[in-house]
């Protein structure tokens, strides 16, 4: 299922039709989404870059985006700030649009 269907079916079960509250949601989770991969991208502290990691996957998760879940989870386990992990989550934001 693509990141879009997903997180209509998600947010729709519980929003039904509200398409104003559905675009907040839409925008808070790409912020949220964003600011996390910003600090994957800036941390030198292992432990930050897990904790950042784990919890874009964990966002991811709640709203359905499975690639970017997977690719999340992939992150926290990697090295700090490799170079790949950035450019595959940077690639999933990219394919999302957000």
């Amino acid at each position: 299922m693509s990141f879009e269907k997903a997180i209509e079916a998600s947010l729709a079960t519980v929003l039904g039709d509200d398409h104003a509250l559905l675009s907040e949601l839409r925008g808070a989770f790409a912020a949220s989404a964003r600011g996390h991969v910003e600090t994957l991208r800036d941390t030198v502290i292992v432990e930050d870059w897990q904790d950042a990691a784990l919890r874009l996957k964990g966002l991811a998760a709640s709203f359905g985006a499975t690639a970017l879940m997977q690719a999340a989870g992939r992150a926290a386990k990697s090295a700090c700030g490799d170079p790949n992990v950035l450019a595959a989550l940077e690639t999933e934001l990219a394919a999302f649009d957000i």
